[in-house]
């Protein structure tokens, strides 16, 4: 009877939480600022409550032994990761949303001259099909007054033609010093010399598509004449990795959306916006008076936020959606391009701007630094070690956490839930457990490796540009990826079972007491995460990409033996090769006509295939008609990309993917 009336209390804190979360969230809406701070607040306050908790109740005495060792470092990097969520957590208790701001300053010049705009594409060996797509979207810009320049660090003849071909220029330099920030500085320094030098220069990564009002909308914001630097979101066309390996891309978002979401307009709200490189316009004046793009780190965007900030000049973010861009394909330049965003993060920290000693710092810029190196150091060191704690019990009787499971269940699971409550209400079910820990541990290494050289090494440090493009239409496992994985579920599946075979050896695993229970979930929820991990390392092919779904009527018109068979079709799926359509029956595979596309034109199509509702068809659009199709799918206003979660969404998913195995 005790033992009931104990687990009931002890569940008390959960049922609290849940019966705020039913009763109250389906009444208020997510941007109320009250229910926000609410929320946050009790979510702060259970953490450290949890914190003290295992701090004061849960360690062994302090002595040279391994179960003190292990339980100091376990509680060390578990302390910084709760402060790290704490300074997240005040960070989102604010928000500002600037479209109204927009619409009101579209023309805030007036009768004065329009400011002129340089677009610059940063590209070093991204391919033509990439360059294509994005240098057709700045076609479409709907700011008259803008010129359009390709800086090539590669260097390639055949770039220039194909600038050519669309009305921008192709710009060299002798080398490629101080990479992406170098190559900016040389043209702008180059523009600076010409009668029609821009008053603000917006920047693309090559893989980036502008939509038509990108240029209009981020320029609006500079009505503020202390606005030096405009972010806008890095919305993705293509899913990243872990959504295409898994299956999920239409029900879990991309693993940055919930940064550009609801951390940079939550940044915004407390005037520590970031510069995250790509889709951003810099004032030009302002860039000048700190002697331009700061080349002492390989991620100059967050370095030129902190510059910027030191001279008097703001970093705003508009939350909407104004470019659109390819998401690292392959799961290698995935995780390596993390591991570069954590070297560059380090470098500023460590070289040129430290978050307790530098006194070019405002506090709020401190706290944005602060809560940058808690993320890096913290969160992927945390991934990696909360696998490595159940080995240590199994194989060695070390307890890193000595609680029994009502504790837990007093401390730890009230916090936990309302994390999960919290944070899914403000970000419509962005964090799922489990995936969001795949995504953390697929990188934790690469970046946990990074953390080490950034602070610990001088420098310079050489990085890899992110591959994007290339051959993926062959399944591909990445065995390195993947082997400390399979390593680690092996000596965790091994941990669990041996001592269920032998008693001698494993004498040790009786000491835990009712905390078995705890050491049995966490191992079980181990090998879950590393599973799922080891999945993901494996690359499902990826065809006819980018390929969009749509619902448009079109005109299907098919050369038959007995004339033209012209029907009306419905377009389910669109690309620059293949298209999928419903409604015409009766075609036979490699029948040849056309398709009527709305702002496209008649596009030459042969079916290559029957579905089960309509035909897969194969394009052959002209130069013209391809640039028209690249536009109509990547420059109309509209957000790419699932940009909420949905659990129910991935179960279906997952069951129409076996269905068709």
């Amino acid at each position: 009877m005790l033992a009931v009336s104990s687990s009931v209390s002890s569940l008390a804190g959960v049922m609290v939480v849940l019966g705020l979360a039913f009763l109250l969230l389906p009444h208020v809406r997510r941007d109320h600022p009250v229910v926000r701070v609410f929320l946050l607040g009790i979510t702060a306050a259970l953490a450290l409550r949890y914190l003290f908790w295992r701090v004061t109740e849960t360690l062994p005495p302090l002595g040279l032994n391994l179960d003190a060792v292990a339980s100091l470092l376990f509680v060390t990097i578990e302390g910084g990761a709760l402060v790290s969520s704490l300074t997240a957590y005040l960070i989102l208790t604010r928000r500002k949303e600037r479209s109204r701001e927009a619409d009101e300053n579209l023309t805030w010049w007036g009768e004065a001259r329009p400011p002129r705009v340089d677009l610059y594409i940063a590209t070093y060996n991204e391919e033509l099909e990439v360059l294509e797509r994005t240098l057709a979207g700045t076609q479409s810009l709907d700011y008259p007054h803008v010129r359009v320049f390709v800086l090539d660090d590669g260097r390639r003849e055949w770039l220039a033609e194909v600038c050519a071909r669309y009305g921008a220029e192709h710009r060299t330099r002798p080398d490629n010093k101080h990479a992406k920030a170098g190559n900016i500085n040389h043209t702008l320094s180059q523009r600076m010399k010409d009668d029609d030098a821009p008053d603000f220069v917006a920047v693309l990564d090559a893989d980036f598509v502008p939509h038509r009002n990108f240029v209009s909308r981020a320029l609006a914001l500079f009505h503020d004449p202390v606005v030096g630097l405009v972010q806008t979101p890095q919305h993705f066309f293509n899913p990243d990795p872990v959504q295409h390996n898994l299956y999920v891309a239409n029900a879990y978002p991309d693993e940055q959306r919930f940064f550009f979401d609801h951390i940079e307009p939550a940044r915004d709200g407390w005037g520590i916006a970031v510069c995250c490189g790509t889709s951003s316009m810099v004032r030009v004046e302002a860039v000048k008076q700190i002697g331009g793009l700061p080349t002492e780190s390989v991620t100059e965007d967050f370095l030129l936020t902190i510059r910027l900030d030191s001279h008097g000049w703001r970093s705003v973010y508009l939350n909407e959606a104004l470019t659109e861009g390819l998401a690292p394909e392959g799961l290698h330049e995935y995780v390596v391009q993390r591991g570069r965003w954590c070297l560059g993060m380090m470098e500023i920290i460590r070289n040129v701007y430290n978050p307790f000693t530098s006194r070019e710092l405002r506090p709020l810029q401190r706290l944005s630094l602060l809560d940058s190196l808690l993320y890096w150091t913290t969160t992927f060191p945390f991934r990696l070690v909360s696998l490595a704690c159940p080995l240590l019990y199994w194989y060695f009787g070390v307890i890193v956490v000595n609680a029994s499971v009502t504790d837990v269940m007093s401390y730890y699971v009230p916090y936990y839930v309302a994390v999960l409550v919290t944070l899914n209400w403000i970000s419509r079910g962005m964090i799922v457990p489990v995936l969001n820990d795949v995504g953390q541990l697929l990188a934790a290494l690469p970046v946990t490796r990074a953390v080490c050289m950034g602070l610990f090494t001088k420098g310079p440090h050489k990085f890899r540009v992110t591959a994007k493009g290339g051959d993926r239409t062959k399944t591909v496992v990445q065995w390195p990826l993947m082997k400390p994985f399979a390593v680690l579920f092996a000596l965790t599946l091994l941990g669990l079972v041996l001592p269920l075979m032998f008693d001698v050896g494993f004498e040790h695993v009786s000491r835990a007491g009712d905390g078995i229970r705890i050491i049995l979930f966490w191992t079980i929820y181990n090998l879950v995460v590393l599973g799922v991990a080891m999945l993901a390392c494996v690359e499902r092919p990826r065809v006819n990409r980018p390929q969009r779904e749509t619902t448009e009527r079109a005109t299907l018109s098919i050369s038959t033996q007995w004339g033209a068979q012209v029907d009306v079709a419905w377009i389910d799926h669109l690309g620059i090769d293949e298209a999928r359509v419903r409604g015409p029956s009766g075609l036979d595979d490699g029948a040849t006509g056309t398709l009527e596309i709305a702002g496209v034109g008649g596009v030459g199509v042969s079916v290559m295939g029957s579905l089960d509702d309509g035909y897969r068809l194969a394009l052959n659009p002209t130069h013209e008609q391809k640039d028209r199709i690249l536009q109509k799918l990547h420059t109309s206003d509209a957000r790419p990309g699932a940009g909420a979660g949905s659990i129910a969404g991935m179960v279906r998913s997952w069951m129409r993917t076996l269905a068709s195995q």
